[in-house]
């Protein structure tokens, strides 16, 4: 199982941003997607998840509305697009094999290297 998130990056509080999450190793439309972030000096917090054909999405309390978890299984990627991002969004940002949360499984640890989101004026 490989997943290479890409497209955090510098934005100020307001602007927008979208993460990819490219797979391989599995059958990704066999399979839920999960995103999940790192804030500094705190532990994993679950953000959003979405089912295999992508109908069903759940997000935290956090990010409802502002955030948009979506997938292109012909693609094999997952994406995360975040709008009027705050600055309680800056984190590590990575996404996961299946569809879990709000709370993460026993043990998860984090595949990919993730992408970095800071939001700063």
């Amino acid at each position: 199982v490989q997943l290479v998130e890409s497209g955090g990056g510098l934005v100020q509080p307001g602007g927008s941003l979208r993460l990819s999450c490219a797979t391989s190793g599995f059958t990704f439309s066999y399979s839920g997607m999960t995103w999940v972030r790192q804030a500094p000096g705190k532990g994993l917090e679950w953000v959003s998840s979405i089912s295999t054909f992508g109908y069903t999405t759940n997000y935290a309390d956090s990010v409802k509305g502002r955030f948009t978890i979506s997938r292109d299984n012909a693609k094999n990627t997952l994406y995360l697009q975040m709008n009027n991002l705050q600055t309680e969004d800056t984190g590590v940002y990575y996404c996961a094999k299946g569809s879990f949360g709000p709370s993460l499984p026993i043990g998860y640890v984090p595949r990919g290297r993730g992408a970095q989101v800071t939001v700063s004026s």
